[in-house]
Parts: structure tokens; sequence; C-alpha cells
């Protein structure tokens, strides 16, 4: 049964299902899922969990991801991004510096009001279905945060790159929406990268068209998600039963932290928290 993650450099025009439904196919595996959507338009890393590695997926949802961005200025749409329909058109006289300058309020932790085209749900309700029935609700601010937020390149007058390092939940185009509405202009995305997501980058990312044939050579193991953490391998074999059962396991000297943790064969086990010489499982992999 194959079990490891794929990192997926995402085609344009493919939703992130779109290709966990071509990689259950190519595997034939059921239990297949992706750290994190990305929009039809986007390309670039999608971590893929193949098998008993999906019990992953919740850890690589909550990590860092950067961005490559397009803002173009001038231009509002109902989407935020332009594959939407244009609502507003206007001058732009801001320049580089300007742009610079506005990039600097939405550094750090932020507040971002979601867009009605996203899948975030109010009411039991899809903002992107009420959205089509031209539907529009209002949306609570939500807090995320930009770690980092650098102007690449002007390419025109009105369009410029960007790279973000931000939090689960941020939205690129609400980003460049906000940021052509403190220039007073409007703004909108117009393309989208993802260079990195969970720790992965796109130098590790490899085709949908290389993983038919190679299949499960492409597999990485669940372990490299949890690369940040040190390893710790169990001292006996009293030790490794007690972890396979999920019981905690006494460990003195031990610092306090988060481990990575093996069995005495070299197997992946777990990720688990050590306290007061005490190991406990935070998630178990075996």
């Amino acid at each position: 049964m194959p079990n490891g993650i794929l990192i997926i450099d995402k085609p344009a025009g493919w939703t992130s299902m779109d290709v966990c439904a071509k990689v259950r196919g190519i595997l034939r595996e059921k239990r297949v899922g992706h750290g994190g959507t990305l929009d039809p338009m986007a390309t670039g890393v999608l971590p893929v969990f193949v098998g008993r590695a999906t019990r992953g997926v919740e850890f690589a949802e909550k990590g860092w991801k950067e961005y490559a961005a397009g803002l173009r200025l001038g231009v509002s749409t109902d989407t935020q991004d332009v594959t939407g329909t244009v609502l507003e058109t206007r001058p732009v006289t801001a320049g580089r510096e300007d742009v610079e300058a506005a990039l600097a309020a939405f550094r750090g932790d932020i507040q971002q009001v979601p867009p009605m085209y996203s899948a975030v749900k109010i009411q039991g309700k899809k903002l992107y279905e009420l959205a089509r029935r031209g539907k529009e609700v209002e949306r609570k601010p939500r807090p995320v945060t930009i770690r980092e937020l650098e102007l690449l390149e002007a390419e025109s007058g009105t369009d410029y790159r960007l790279r973000c390092l931000c939090s689960k939940g941020t939205y690129i185009r609400t980003l460049c929406h906000d940021i052509g509405q403190r220039l007073g202009c409007g703004g909108t995305l117009y393309s989208l990268r993802r260079t990195m997501a969970a720790g992965f980058t796109l130098a590790e990312a490899v085709t949908l068209e290389e993983v038919q044939d190679r299949g499960e050579a492409l597999l990485q193991p669940l372990d490299g998600l949890f690369a940040q953490y040190p390893a710790l391998t169990v001292r006996s074999p009293g030790q490794e039963k007690r972890v396979r059962c999920g019981n905690p396991v006494t460990l003195p000297g031990t610092a306090d932290g988060t481990y990575r943790v093996y069995g005495q064969t070299g197997d992946f086990l777990c990720l688990s928290q050590a306290r007061d010489g005490v190991l406990s499982s935070v998630k178990n992999f075996f």
C-alpha cells in the first residue's frame, strides 16, 4: 500500500481536489488528501498525502506558506482576481515607492475580511455559493499573520510582483484587493504561484506527468513534514510497545519539547511531546 507525501507542482486550471483525484487514480489508493487549497488559477507547491500519511494533513494545513503574487492596480473584480467580473477601473497614480510604502500596513498580525468567493461558511452556507446567486453577506474580519511581504519588481505602471510569507487562512487575492484600496485605485490578483508550503519548496515539486510515469517512487516519507523537530529513538522494546499502545513513556533527562519518535528498527512512530521527563504522543503514524 502506498504511503507518503507527493509534492505536486499544481498546474493552472486544476482544483486541489482535481489533483487528489488524479493521484488517487494513478496510485490506486483511496486515502488521498492535500495540505492546503490552491485556487484553480494558482500554480505551485501542493503537498498531497497518500495512505497512512493522510494523518499528517492537519499539520501541513497549519504551516507557513510562501507565494509569488502578481498585483494589478487600477482594477477591482468580484472575485478579487482576474478570473472575475470587473466591477471598477480607476486611473493609477501610485508609483513603486507608493506601493512599497503601502505594504508596511500589511506586515505582522492583521485582520482580513474573507472574500465572498471563498469556501468560508456563514450559517452553514459556503460564501461562494451565495456569491454565485448574486448575494453578498457581512463577513467578520479574521486574524492572519503576514511574516514577510516584499515588492520583487515592477512589471509595468500597474503590475507588480510580490513575495508573501503568511499564515494559514491568508487570502492573497484579498491582500491585493486591500493594497489597491489603500492606494486609492483598487487592485486585483493577476497571477499566483505557491513557492513553499509546510516546509516543502518548488525545488522538491514534481508534475502530475512525472507521477503518472514514476508513481510510488516519488513518494516522500511522512517524517519529512516534521523535520524541524529533533529525532528521538525509543530505548527498548518495552518502551516501543508502550508507544505503539498510545501510552506515555518515562525518559529521564529528556528536554521538554516536541520530537519525531522512531522505533528500534527505524520506523517513524509518532510526533510526541516531552514534559518533565515524560513522553506523550501528539499523533501516531504507525
